[in-house]
Protein backbone atom coordinates (compact mmCIF):
# COMPACT_ATOMS: atom_id res chain seq x y z
CA UNK A 1 0.00 0.00 0.00
CA UNK A 2 2.95 2.31 0.65
CA UNK A 3 3.88 2.39 -3.04
CA UNK A 4 0.32 3.38 -4.02
CA UNK A 5 0.30 6.22 -1.48
CA UNK A 6 3.64 7.38 -2.85
CA UNK A 7 2.54 7.38 -6.49
CA UNK A 8 -0.81 9.09 -5.86
CA UNK A 9 0.73 11.58 -3.48
CA UNK A 10 3.44 12.50 -5.96
CA UNK A 11 0.91 12.98 -8.76
CA UNK A 12 -1.24 15.25 -6.58
CA UNK A 13 1.73 17.34 -5.43
CA UNK A 14 3.18 17.70 -8.94
CA UNK A 15 -0.14 18.75 -10.50
CA UNK A 16 -0.93 21.22 -7.71
CA UNK A 17 2.57 22.70 -7.94
CA UNK A 18 2.30 22.93 -11.74
CA UNK A 19 -0.99 24.84 -11.50
CA UNK A 20 0.38 27.20 -8.85
CA UNK A 21 3.59 27.84 -10.75
CA UNK A 22 1.87 28.53 -14.08
CA UNK A 23 -1.38 30.18 -12.94
CA UNK A 24 -0.65 31.85 -9.59
CA UNK A 25 -1.98 35.21 -10.76
CA UNK A 26 -5.27 33.72 -11.95
CA UNK A 27 -5.66 31.68 -8.75
CA UNK A 28 -5.21 34.74 -6.56
CA UNK A 29 -7.46 36.99 -8.70
CA UNK A 30 -10.30 34.55 -9.42
CA UNK A 31 -13.05 32.94 -7.40
CA UNK A 32 -11.46 31.24 -4.36
CA UNK A 33 -13.04 27.82 -5.05
CA UNK A 34 -10.30 26.75 -7.48
CA UNK A 35 -7.48 28.17 -5.38
CA UNK A 36 -8.70 26.33 -2.28
CA UNK A 37 -9.23 23.07 -4.18
CA UNK A 38 -5.77 23.10 -5.77
CA UNK A 39 -4.14 23.88 -2.43
CA UNK A 40 -6.08 21.18 -0.60
CA UNK A 41 -5.17 18.60 -3.24
CA UNK A 42 -1.50 19.54 -2.94
CA UNK A 43 -1.61 19.19 0.86
CA UNK A 44 -3.47 15.88 0.55
CA UNK A 45 -0.73 14.70 -1.78
CA UNK A 46 1.88 15.57 0.84
CA UNK A 47 -0.12 13.63 3.43
CA UNK A 48 -0.14 10.57 1.15
CA UNK A 49 3.62 10.83 0.76
CA UNK A 50 3.99 10.89 4.55
CA UNK A 51 1.79 7.81 4.82
CA UNK A 52 3.93 6.09 2.22
CA UNK A 53 7.10 6.78 4.22
CA UNK A 54 5.51 5.51 7.43
CA UNK A 55 4.14 2.43 5.70
CA UNK A 56 7.54 1.58 4.27
CA UNK A 57 9.06 1.50 7.76
CA UNK A 58 7.34 -1.75 8.54
CA UNK A 59 3.93 -3.11 9.24
CA UNK A 60 4.88 -5.95 11.52
CA UNK A 61 2.20 -6.91 14.00
CA UNK A 62 -0.38 -4.73 12.36
CA UNK A 63 -3.84 -6.20 11.90
CA UNK A 64 -4.65 -6.63 8.25
CA UNK A 65 -8.06 -6.28 6.68
CA UNK A 66 -9.34 -9.05 4.45
CA UNK A 67 -7.70 -9.08 1.01
CA UNK A 68 -10.77 -7.97 -0.92
CA UNK A 69 -11.27 -4.96 1.34
CA UNK A 70 -7.68 -3.85 0.82
CA UNK A 71 -8.05 -4.14 -2.94
CA UNK A 72 -11.35 -2.25 -2.92
CA UNK A 73 -9.88 0.52 -0.80
CA UNK A 74 -6.86 0.89 -3.08
CA UNK A 75 -9.01 1.02 -6.20
CA UNK A 76 -11.33 3.62 -4.65
CA UNK A 77 -8.42 5.78 -3.51
CA UNK A 78 -6.78 5.60 -6.93
CA UNK A 79 -9.99 6.44 -8.80
CA UNK A 80 -10.87 9.41 -6.57
CA UNK A 81 -7.35 10.80 -6.79
CA UNK A 82 -7.17 10.45 -10.56
CA UNK A 83 -10.60 12.02 -11.06
CA UNK A 84 -9.98 14.98 -8.75
CA UNK A 85 -6.44 15.68 -9.92
CA UNK A 86 -7.41 15.21 -13.56
CA UNK A 87 -10.35 17.59 -13.21
CA UNK A 88 -8.21 20.27 -11.60
CA UNK A 89 -5.58 19.91 -14.32
CA UNK A 90 -8.23 20.26 -17.04
CA UNK A 91 -9.72 23.30 -15.27
CA UNK A 92 -6.42 25.20 -15.37
CA UNK A 93 -7.66 28.52 -16.79
CA UNK A 94 -6.60 30.58 -19.78
CA UNK A 95 -4.87 33.63 -18.24
CA UNK A 96 -5.76 37.20 -19.10
CA UNK A 97 -3.22 39.20 -21.07
CA UNK A 98 -1.05 41.79 -19.29
CA UNK A 99 -3.05 44.51 -21.04
CA UNK A 100 -6.25 43.10 -19.55
CA UNK A 101 -4.93 42.65 -16.01
CA UNK A 102 -3.56 46.19 -16.14
CA UNK A 103 -7.11 47.50 -16.39
CA UNK A 104 -7.91 46.14 -12.90
CA UNK A 105 -6.57 49.41 -11.52
CA UNK A 106 -9.18 51.35 -13.45
CA UNK A 107 -9.22 53.41 -16.60
CA UNK A 108 -10.17 56.95 -17.56
CA UNK A 109 -13.86 57.27 -16.76
CA UNK A 110 -14.23 53.83 -15.14
CA UNK A 111 -13.66 52.72 -11.54
CA UNK A 112 -12.95 49.05 -10.87
CA UNK A 113 -14.02 47.26 -7.68
CA UNK A 114 -12.72 43.74 -7.13
CA UNK A 115 -14.18 41.14 -4.77
CA UNK A 116 -14.16 37.37 -4.36
CA UNK A 117 -17.21 36.87 -6.56
CA UNK A 118 -17.23 39.71 -9.07
CA UNK A 119 -15.45 42.57 -10.82
CA UNK A 120 -17.54 45.75 -10.95
CA UNK A 121 -16.90 48.45 -13.54
CA UNK A 122 -18.59 51.73 -12.62
CA UNK A 123 -18.58 54.80 -14.86
CA UNK A 124 -17.31 57.85 -12.97
CA UNK A 125 -19.87 60.25 -14.42
CA UNK A 126 -23.57 60.30 -13.64
CA UNK A 127 -24.87 57.28 -11.74
CA UNK A 128 -25.87 54.64 -14.31
CA UNK A 129 -29.51 53.58 -14.47
CA UNK A 130 -28.79 50.40 -16.41
CA UNK A 131 -26.36 47.54 -16.00
CA UNK A 132 -24.81 44.57 -17.78
CA UNK A 133 -24.05 41.35 -15.89
CA UNK A 134 -21.46 39.35 -17.80
CA UNK A 135 -20.65 35.64 -17.48
CA UNK A 136 -17.15 34.61 -18.74
CA UNK A 137 -16.47 31.63 -20.97
CA UNK A 138 -15.40 28.29 -19.52
CA UNK A 139 -11.91 28.22 -18.00
CA UNK A 140 -11.26 31.86 -18.91
CA UNK A 141 -9.77 34.33 -16.45
CA UNK A 142 -12.62 36.84 -15.86
CA UNK A 143 -10.15 39.72 -16.13
CA UNK A 144 -9.66 38.81 -19.81
CA UNK A 145 -12.90 40.62 -20.70
CA UNK A 146 -11.92 43.99 -19.26
CA UNK A 147 -10.52 45.46 -22.52
CA UNK A 148 -13.98 45.16 -24.09
CA UNK A 149 -16.19 45.71 -21.06
CA UNK A 150 -14.27 48.77 -19.86
CA UNK A 151 -15.22 50.37 -23.17
CA UNK A 152 -18.86 49.47 -22.51
CA UNK A 153 -18.74 50.89 -18.98
CA UNK A 154 -17.11 54.09 -20.21
CA UNK A 155 -20.29 54.82 -22.16
CA UNK A 156 -22.26 55.14 -18.93
CA UNK A 157 -23.26 51.54 -18.16
CA UNK A 158 -22.62 49.64 -14.94
CA UNK A 159 -20.85 46.38 -15.84
CA UNK A 160 -20.42 43.46 -13.44
CA UNK A 161 -18.22 40.51 -14.45
CA UNK A 162 -19.06 37.33 -12.55
CA UNK A 163 -16.22 35.31 -11.04
CA UNK A 164 -17.50 31.77 -11.48
CA UNK A 165 -16.37 28.94 -9.17
CA UNK A 166 -13.82 26.88 -11.11
CA UNK A 167 -14.42 29.30 -14.04
CA UNK A 168 -17.42 27.25 -15.17
CA UNK A 169 -20.69 29.05 -15.88
CA UNK A 170 -23.03 26.39 -14.51
CA UNK A 171 -21.50 26.90 -11.04
CA UNK A 172 -22.83 30.47 -11.04
CA UNK A 173 -26.33 30.12 -12.48
CA UNK A 174 -27.87 32.33 -9.80
CA UNK A 175 -25.13 34.96 -9.67
CA UNK A 176 -27.23 37.75 -11.28
CA UNK A 177 -29.75 37.64 -8.43
CA UNK A 178 -27.27 38.83 -5.82
CA UNK A 179 -25.83 41.47 -8.14
CA UNK A 180 -29.26 42.90 -8.91
CA UNK A 181 -30.10 43.00 -5.19
CA UNK A 182 -26.87 44.86 -4.45
CA UNK A 183 -27.67 47.63 -6.96
CA UNK A 184 -31.23 48.78 -6.21
CA UNK A 185 -30.65 52.09 -8.01
CA UNK A 186 -30.19 50.32 -11.34
CA UNK A 187 -33.62 50.04 -12.95
CA UNK A 188 -32.76 48.06 -16.08
CA UNK A 189 -30.58 45.00 -16.49
CA UNK A 190 -29.10 43.13 -19.42
CA UNK A 191 -27.26 39.83 -19.23
CA UNK A 192 -24.38 38.77 -21.41
CA UNK A 193 -21.80 36.08 -21.71
CA UNK A 194 -19.12 34.50 -23.82
CA UNK A 195 -19.45 30.89 -24.98
CA UNK A 196 -20.67 28.78 -22.02
CA UNK A 197 -21.16 32.01 -20.10
CA UNK A 198 -23.73 33.13 -22.66
CA UNK A 199 -25.56 29.82 -22.31
CA UNK A 200 -25.82 30.39 -18.55
CA UNK A 201 -26.89 34.01 -19.02
CA UNK A 202 -29.69 32.89 -21.34
CA UNK A 203 -30.90 30.39 -18.74
CA UNK A 204 -31.27 33.13 -16.13
CA UNK A 205 -33.06 35.38 -18.63
CA UNK A 206 -35.48 32.54 -19.33
CA UNK A 207 -36.14 31.76 -15.66
CA UNK A 208 -36.47 35.38 -14.48
CA UNK A 209 -38.10 37.32 -17.34
CA UNK A 210 -39.25 40.19 -15.10
CA UNK A 211 -35.65 41.00 -14.10
CA UNK A 212 -33.96 40.99 -17.52
CA UNK A 213 -34.49 43.49 -20.33
CA UNK A 214 -31.65 42.53 -22.64
CA UNK A 215 -29.46 39.57 -23.60
CA UNK A 216 -26.19 39.74 -25.54
CA UNK A 217 -24.49 36.51 -26.59
CA UNK A 218 -20.82 36.52 -27.53
CA UNK A 219 -20.01 33.43 -29.62
CA UNK A 220 -22.80 31.60 -27.82
CA UNK A 221 -26.39 30.41 -28.02
CA UNK A 222 -29.36 30.01 -25.67
CA UNK A 223 -29.83 27.02 -23.43
CA UNK A 224 -33.62 26.95 -23.86
CA UNK A 225 -36.31 28.39 -26.12
CA UNK A 226 -36.63 32.18 -25.92
CA UNK A 227 -38.59 32.53 -29.15
CA UNK A 228 -41.70 33.75 -27.29
CA UNK A 229 -39.85 36.57 -25.50
CA UNK A 230 -40.88 39.55 -27.59
CA UNK A 231 -40.18 41.71 -24.52
CA UNK A 232 -36.48 40.78 -24.46
CA UNK A 233 -34.01 42.76 -26.58
CA UNK A 234 -31.37 40.31 -27.80
CA UNK A 235 -28.23 40.24 -29.89
CA UNK A 236 -26.05 37.31 -30.96
CA UNK A 237 -22.52 38.28 -31.98
CA UNK A 238 -20.20 35.73 -33.54
CA UNK A 239 -17.03 35.40 -35.58
CA UNK A 240 -17.12 34.02 -39.10
CA UNK A 241 -13.91 32.03 -38.45
CA UNK A 242 -14.84 30.74 -34.99
CA UNK A 243 -13.84 27.08 -34.67
CA UNK A 244 -15.70 26.45 -31.39
CA UNK A 245 -19.03 28.27 -31.63
CA UNK A 246 -19.16 27.94 -35.39
CA UNK A 247 -21.39 30.01 -37.69
CA UNK A 248 -23.40 26.81 -38.25
CA UNK A 249 -23.97 26.53 -34.49
CA UNK A 250 -25.14 30.12 -34.31
CA UNK A 251 -27.47 29.65 -37.27
CA UNK A 252 -28.96 26.51 -35.71
CA UNK A 253 -29.74 28.47 -32.51
CA UNK A 254 -31.60 31.31 -34.21
CA UNK A 255 -35.08 29.72 -33.96
CA UNK A 256 -34.65 29.72 -30.16
CA UNK A 257 -33.85 33.43 -29.96
CA UNK A 258 -36.39 36.21 -29.33
CA UNK A 259 -38.14 37.85 -32.30
CA UNK A 260 -36.12 40.72 -33.70
CA UNK A 261 -32.79 39.44 -32.37
CA UNK A 262 -29.89 41.30 -33.93
CA UNK A 263 -27.48 38.89 -35.61
CA UNK A 264 -24.00 40.41 -35.89
CA UNK A 265 -21.22 38.61 -37.71
CA UNK A 266 -17.62 39.69 -37.14
CA UNK A 267 -15.88 38.92 -40.46
CA UNK A 268 -12.69 36.99 -39.75
CA UNK A 269 -13.37 36.87 -36.01
CA UNK A 270 -12.55 33.85 -33.87
CA UNK A 271 -13.64 32.55 -30.47
CA UNK A 272 -10.68 33.93 -28.51
CA UNK A 273 -11.19 37.47 -29.85
CA UNK A 274 -14.14 37.92 -27.47
CA UNK A 275 -11.60 38.25 -24.66
CA UNK A 276 -7.88 38.87 -24.16
CA UNK A 277 -6.48 35.48 -23.15
CA UNK A 278 -4.40 34.38 -26.11
CA UNK A 279 -5.18 31.53 -28.46
CA UNK A 280 -7.59 28.70 -27.65
CA UNK A 281 -7.21 25.08 -28.79
CA UNK A 282 -9.72 24.14 -31.49
CA UNK A 283 -10.34 27.73 -32.54
CA UNK A 284 -10.26 28.91 -36.13
CA UNK A 285 -7.69 31.05 -37.93
CA UNK A 286 -8.29 34.80 -37.62
CA UNK A 287 -8.98 36.85 -40.70
CA UNK A 288 -8.98 40.19 -38.89
CA UNK A 289 -6.96 41.78 -36.09
CA UNK A 290 -8.05 41.35 -32.48
CA UNK A 291 -8.41 45.11 -32.08
CA UNK A 292 -10.66 45.51 -35.13
CA UNK A 293 -12.84 42.58 -34.10
CA UNK A 294 -13.20 43.85 -30.55
CA UNK A 295 -14.20 47.31 -31.75
CA UNK A 296 -17.10 45.69 -33.60
CA UNK A 297 -18.05 43.53 -30.59
CA UNK A 298 -18.16 46.58 -28.32
CA UNK A 299 -20.22 48.55 -30.85
CA UNK A 300 -22.77 45.73 -31.21
CA UNK A 301 -22.98 45.27 -27.44
CA UNK A 302 -23.63 48.98 -26.89
CA UNK A 303 -26.37 48.82 -29.52
CA UNK A 304 -28.02 46.00 -27.57
CA UNK A 305 -27.93 47.99 -24.33
CA UNK A 306 -29.52 50.92 -26.13
CA UNK A 307 -32.25 48.64 -27.51
CA UNK A 308 -32.91 47.21 -24.05
CA UNK A 309 -33.58 50.70 -22.81
CA UNK A 310 -35.94 51.72 -25.59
Amino acid sequence: MAWLHAVLGLVAVVVAAWIWLTRAGVLLAGHPAYLVSVTVVGLAGLALLVLAVRGARGRAGRARAPGWLRVLGRVALALVTVLVVGALAWLRPFPASPEATGLMSGDAGVDVTDSAGRITLTPTGAAPDDGLIFQPGARVDPRAYLPLLTEVAAQGHLVVVVKQPFDIGFTALGAPEGIIEDHPDVSRWSLGGHSLGGVVASAYAQDYPAEVDGLVLWASYPLGDLSDRDDLAASTIFGSNDGLATPADIEASRPDLPPGTEVVEIPGGVHAFFGDYGEQPGDGTPGVTREAAQDQIVEASLALLAAAGS
